[in-house]
């Protein structure tokens, strides 16, 4: 146990809270991470586990979205396999078709002029630009409703683009001509796949997290580019010189960058109906919803916020398995560890009781809890004599939960 910071001992009568953050996938998988002490007049905190395992995921958490894997989908992780594997190839080429073109504006050259290969490669860049504004005027608002066709035509057009960089040098008359194609034909590719990106972003993201999503994609990204850059430039210097060599290394390449499923194992693979339909249905009528949120971390709340919101709620719900914290018009749902979908179900409930109540109260959480013993359990057995299966859920995982004691006593708080 590494402690991080400590107030001095107090030894006074004084309601203490102890409250521990647990985190897993899910409840028969938790590890604990925190233990918080906290009265009135202290605060403490402890961290749990080994320090490797804390910079371990300390690193994970820059390339994979926070609760991962269960804030995503199930094939988030085959995809960015498969993803980086291509990022890895497209770069290895890249490197491959950049030699060759440099080589063909004259790079090394005595007769090459600097006006000529820089009035060049102007004219290469301006090309991509008008065929990137040209190709988002026509094909713009169908990169939503065709995600995946369009990211396969992204990653050929992008081939295309390297593959007339690479036969430039066999044709110098023509050679202009032969790289503003190219140059357009991988301006294509920028627009469909950062279009077809966001639309794929949306479907991996289970919680809400498309951006925190987007983020780590970009640090994988980067890394990817890195190790793409080194191998393209051991390639590049090996099959220097040896032209048969180039090919080889970019045909196979190119072959495995556009390796797909059959369209028989794609369509067993298919789901009919969006995943977040559902979601996006209950959001939508009623938004009373929108101001819980359930499954909140204890370490998102500061010293301050911990005194003065769960040291004063936490006496309201010593048999409760969760414990509600409302800010600004907003409730927080902390989970209990040893919580079951019956418990969490009920927490959400009285959340949403907690925050339909517009008025303040000093005895806001009193008069919930009154409301929840009148009519919760009258509410439960309506929903299951219309056939609701209460013992369930479909909800996200709740991947941060927590275990708290709370007394009022003579503590000793290191």
């Amino acid at each position: 146990m590494e402690s991080i910071s400590a107030f001095p001992h107090v030894s006074n009568k004084t309601s203490l809270l102890r409250l521990e953050e647990w985190n897993g996938s899910s409840p028969t998988k938790l590890s604990k991470t925190f233990t918080i002490k906290a009265s009135s007049s202290s605060f403490s905190i402890q961290r749990s586990g080994a320090r490797f395992t804390h910079l371990w995921t300390r690193f994970l958490q820059a390339f994979v979205p926070e609760g991962f894997p269960s804030s995503v989908t199930p094939d988030y992780v085959p995809f960015q396999i498969w993803d980086l594997l291509q990022g890895l190839s497209t770069y290895i080429r890249t490197m491959l078709s950049t030699q060759a073109l440099l080589s063909a504006i004259g790079v090394g050259e005595k007769s090459a002029t600097v006006i000529g290969a820089t009035f060049q490669w102007f004219l290469r860049d301006l090309t991509g630009m008008l065929g990137g504004i040209l190709f988002t005027f026509y094909q713009g608002s169908n990169l939503d409703s065709n995600a995946k066709m369009w990211r396969l035509v992204a990653d050929l057009m992008n081939d295309l683009g390297m593959l007339m960089d690479l036969i430039s040098p066999l044709f110098p008359s023509a050679f202009v001509f032969i790289v503003c194609l190219g140059s357009i034909s991988r301006s294509f590719t920028g627009v469909a796949s950062g279009a077809t990106r966001a639309a794929l972003t949306q479907h991996f993201a289970l919680q809400d997290n498309a951006a925190d999503i987007s983020a780590k994609e970009g640090s994988q990204e980067t890394v990817a580019t890195m190790i793409g850059m080194a191998l393209g430039m051991l390639v590049a210097r090996i099959t220097i010189g040896h032209p048969l060599a180039i090919w080889f290394s970019f045909l196979s390449l190119t072959l495995f960058h556009m390796y797909v499923l059959s369209p028989k194992q794609v369509s067993s693979q298919e789901h009919v109906l969006p995943n977040k339909l559902t979601s996006w249905i209950s959001k939508k009528a009623n938004s009373l919803d929108t101001k819980v949120r359930l499954g909140t971390r204890i370490s998102s709340f500061d010293e301050m916020e911990i005194k003065e919101h769960l040291l004063s709620v936490a006496s309201y719900y010593t048999k409760a398995k969760y414990l509600l914290v409302e800010k600004k018009g907003i409730v927080d749902v902390i989970v209990h560890k040893d919580s079951n979908s019956a418990d969490v179900l009920k927490s959400f409930i009285h959340a949403l009781v907690l925050a339909n109540n517009d008025y303040k109260s000093k005895y806001l959480h009193s008069e919930s809890q009154i409301w929840m013993e009148k009519q919760y359990e009258v509410f439960i057995q309506k929903l299951k004599s219309l056939g609701w299966k209460t013992e369930r859920l479909l909800s996200s995982p709740i991947i941060w939960r927590a275990n708290w004691i709370h007394e009022s006593s003579e503590e000793k708080i290191d």
